[in-house]
C-alpha cells in the first residue's frame, strides 16, 4: 500500500505573532506580511499534485489555505436536479486542527502571562505536560490532551484519503505535535526545532504511524519569517 502524504503547513503571520501575543483559540485574522506569505505558499505548492486541503476553523488558517486553494483548480460537482455543475468549497475546515486552547493565557503577551500567573507560567515553561492553566472564556487544554487531539485529527485525515495527497494548514502547535509523533520524540523534552510561518512539512502516513519526509522548507518566504514563540 501506498503511503499517504500529509503536506502540512503552518498559517502565516498575524499581528499577535508579532508582538508576542498568545492567540490559541482566539480568531486573529493573518496581518499584511501574512497575507504576504499565503501568497507566495499558493505559488510555491501551485504545481504539486493535491488531492484535498483542510485547513482548522480560525481564520488565520482559513485565510491561509484559501490563498492555496485559489491558485488550483476548483473541484466542481453537478447539481443532482438542475444539473448545472456547483462549485464546491476546495478547503474543508476541521476545528480538531485549531491551535492549542490555553484558557486565561489567551490574549496576553508573554511578559504579562509570566507577571499574572507565575506558578502556571513556570510550569508551562518547564513543560509539564498535565499541569493546569487557568480557564478564561475558554477551558485550557493541558499539553498531553492538546498532543492527542492534533495528532489523531492528522491521523484521521490521512487514513481517510490513503495513497492520497493531503495539505493541512493548522497552527505552529499542532506542527509541533506532529514533529514530536514522527520522530517519537518525549512530549517533556523542549522543543529545539523550528516551527515557522506558512512553511511546508512533509509527512508520510502508513499503517496509523506518521514518518517526516521534509521540515520547515521556508525558501518561498524571502525575505523574512517569524518562528512559532516559545
Amino acid at each position: 500500500m501506498s503511503p499517504t502524504t500529509i503536506i502540512l503547513i503552518r498559517h502565516g503571520e498575524t499581528a499577535w505573532n508579532a508582538e508576542r501575543r498568545l492567540q490559541g483559540h482566539i480568531d486573529i485574522a493573518l496581518n499584511d506580511e501574512g497575507l504576504r506569505q499565503a501568497g507566495a505558499l499558493a505559488e510555491a505548492l501551485e504545481g504539486e499534485h493535491i488531492d484535498l486541503i483542510v485547513s482548522s476553523d480560525l481564520q488565520r488558517a482559513a485565510q491561509t489555505a484559501d490563498a492555496v486553494a485559489r491558485l488550483r483548480a476548483m473541484p466542481v460537482q453537478r447539481d443532482p436536479v438542475r444539473r448545472d455543475p456547483v462549485r464546491r468549497d476546495p478547503v474543508r475546515r476541521d476545528p480538531l486542527l485549531r491551535e492549542r486552547c490555553f484558557g486565561g493565557f489567551e490574549g496576553l503577551l508573554y511578559a504579562e502571562i509570566e507577571q499574572r500567573f507565575p506558578v502556571e507560567f513556570a510550569a508551562w515553561q518547564a513543560r509539564e505536560i498535565d499541569a493546569p492553566m487557568p480557564s478564561g472564556a475558554r477551558v485550557a487544554e493541558t499539553f498531553r490532551q492538546f498532543y492527542q487531539r492534533a495528532v489523531s485529527a492528522i491521523i484521521h485525515w490521512g487514513q481517510a484519503h490513503p495513497g492520497q495527497t493531503l495539505a493541512l494548514v493548522a497552527h505552529g502547535g499542532v506542527l509541533e505535535c506532529a514533529y514530536r509523533a514522527a520522530l517519537g520524540l518525549s512530549l517533556d523534552t523542549p522543543r529545539d526545532f523550528p516551527v515557522l510561518n506558512a512553511s511546508i512539512n512533509r509527512f508520510h502516513l502508513l499503517d496509523g504511524k506518521l514518518s517526516l519526509v521534509s521540515w520547515g522548507e521556508v525558501g518561498h518566504l524571502q525575505p523574512r519569517v517569524l518562528d512559532e514563540l516559545n
